[in-house]
């Protein structure tokens, strides 16, 4: 070995060895891409002693790309001086992570091929070519060539964001599965680590390439289909804004059938006086995307699962946070196992999810029940039964304003100690215990009130319009009001807000602390 030789560091070993052969494999030719030291995860956040700190991300040395928007292998690479073997656990566990099929080892001259679709691992004199890996790839899956343009189809980056590499997966793993037939579908994402970019990509390169169950030269029928009209408006005016004049919500009655990209919630589809889907062709969508399919629209005993029955020849992609639990069998059981997950723990792990503390507060009465004194009477001047109320009684069966108050004063107590305009979202029983505990955080905090009359506000179905544009200032980053928001089942399924530091569960929840819906986006 000459001195030259052993001076080499990995960036010489990639600049002068590796990229060279790669490009005589004809990996730099438009359309193939070579992409050199690609970072694929944002570094775990870390607080210590107050102080925030991301962790090492994750970097490949290169990503070999098929198209701009569908790479097909990965290449570790490592000094001359080290032997190629050195790389091969570092390409595996990025080749398995990024869910490719193909992963290269080298030292610059030696390079070692990881090959997924035959199990094999062995040593090759140069690079497979970008036909040859992509020939591989479709013969493994079985993928037919007159569906590999869907799949190809780029990604829509007018919004600036370009997908996440899980996002991405999750993409091609559901347009994968419709081009080989599969009629229901599922993917599990944990909230926050957006569906509704996932849902949008598909959408979006399945009606750009003209897929439809059908094989006509056509643009396809999308429904996107969810059960509250927050989760179906907000995607529509902005997520899905590309689609222009295709876009409709079907709401009213209104059931125009000369668009391509349909909105609506179950309860203005199937309303008390009339089918309204019914007035669609059983056959009508070629695609429908069901947003929170966890819940109940998969429940055989649900009236909302007659409209997933009903259009039944369309492919059915159902999306989730939610593990597999009881409360979510029936979707499981429906969809059939997910094509891809991407749970709460790996988020966090990516640096995607902020992780989060669980500050737990038991009330005198939650810690021990509450019984009425004697003749004690309600808000109305009724008798309350003498009974012994649990906290899984209070405020559905008896209402104590008394143990409002002091979830109410801990809170302001917490954000006095902490930050007073930290976003914070409050989850209450119902609409008039959010009313409830909003008045009781507006005088807990007149002082800030009386400088920012929004401080406090609930958003709930009751609000409408009003409290819709509530969310929207609490959404915006450059809005410091509303700081708190006391809501109850309206924003229980996730809202995108980036900013959000406190989650406050003033209610009985069905799943733990460490589930999906604890999470937290990060920034960035």
């Amino acid at each position: 070995m000459t001195a030259t030789t052993q001076i080499m560091t990995e960036a010489d070993t990639c600049r002068e060895l590796v990229t060279p052969k790669l490009v005589e494999a004809g990996w730099g030719n438009t359309p193939h891409v070579i992409g050199e030291q690609r970072t694929f995860t944002n570094g775990r956040i870390i607080v210590n002693g107050g102080r925030v700190r991301r962790g090492k991300q994750k970097r490949a040395d290169y990503l070999l790309y098929y198209r701009r928007d569908y790479p097909l292998a990965v290449v570790e690479a490592k000094e001359l001086g080290l032997p190629a073997e050195t790389g091969v656990q570092q390409a595996r566990e990025y080749a398995e992570i990024l869910g490719l099929k193909f992963a290269y080892a080298t030292n610059g001259h030696r390079i070692i091929e990881i090959d997924y679709t035959t199990g094999t691992e062995r040593e090759v004199d140069r690079y497979a070519t970008p036909d040859e890996l992509w020939q591989r790839l479709t013969a493994a899956t079985a993928l037919p060539d007159p569906a590999t343009p869907h799949l190809l189809e780029p990604f829509n980056l007018v919004s600036g964001k370009v997908p996440r590499y899980y996002q991405q997966i999750a993409i091609n793993s559901v347009i994968e599965a419709i081009l080989l037939g599969q009629k229901r579908i599922l993917a599990t994402l944990a909230t926050g680590t957006g569906k509704t970019c996932v849902a949008f990509q598909i959408c979006w390169k399945l009606w750009n390439s003209r897929w439809n169950r059908t094989g006509e030269y056509r643009r396809p029928k999308i429904l996107f289909l969810a059960d509250r009209n927050i989760l179906v408006d907000d995607p529509m005016a902005k997520m899905f804004a590309p689609f222009g004049d295709a876009r409709h919500k079907i709401a009213g009655g209104d059931v125009s059938q000369s668009r391509d990209m349909y909105f609506g919630i179950y309860q203005a589809l199937s309303t008390a006086s009339t089918d309204v889907f019914r007035q669609y062709r059983p056959d009508f969508f070629d695609l429908i995307i069901i947003d929170e399919c966890h819940r109940g629209s998969s429940r055989n005993d649900s009236n909302w699962r007659a409209v997933l029955d009903y259009f039944a020849p369309a492919v059915q992609f159902g999306m989730t946070a939610t593990p597999l639990r009881e409360e979510s069998r029936d979707s499981y059981e429906y969809f059939g196992n997910p094509v891809y997950t991407y749970s709460l723990r790996q988020g966090i792990e990516d640096g995607f999810l902020a992780p989060y503390r669980v500050h737990r507060v038991i009330t005198t009465v939650d810690a021990a029940g509450w019984r009425p004194g004697k003749d004690e009477l309600d808000r109305y001047g009724r008798k309350v039964p003498d009974e012994e109320y649990q906290t899984k009684d209070f405020e559905r069966v008896v209402a104590l304003r008394a143990r409002t108050k002091a979830m109410a004063r801990h809170l302001t107590d917490f954000l006095k100690g902490t930050d007073r305009f930290a976003k914070t979202l409050v989850f209450c029983v119902d609409q008039e215990h959010a009313a409830e505990m909003r008045q009781e955080l507006v005088n807990l905090n007149s002082d800030l009130v009386k400088q920012y009359p929004d401080y406090v506000c609930r958003v709930t179905a009751d609000e409408g319009a009003i409290g819709l544009t509530h969310l929207a200032h609490f959404q915006d980053v450059d809005k410091p009001t509303p700081v708190i928001l006391t809501t109850s089942q309206l924003l229980t399924t996730g809202v995108d807000a980036e900013m959000v530091k406190n989650v406050v569960l003033a209610r009985v929840v069905g799943s733990a602390p460490s589930s999906s819906r604890s999470s937290v986006a990060a920034r960035g």
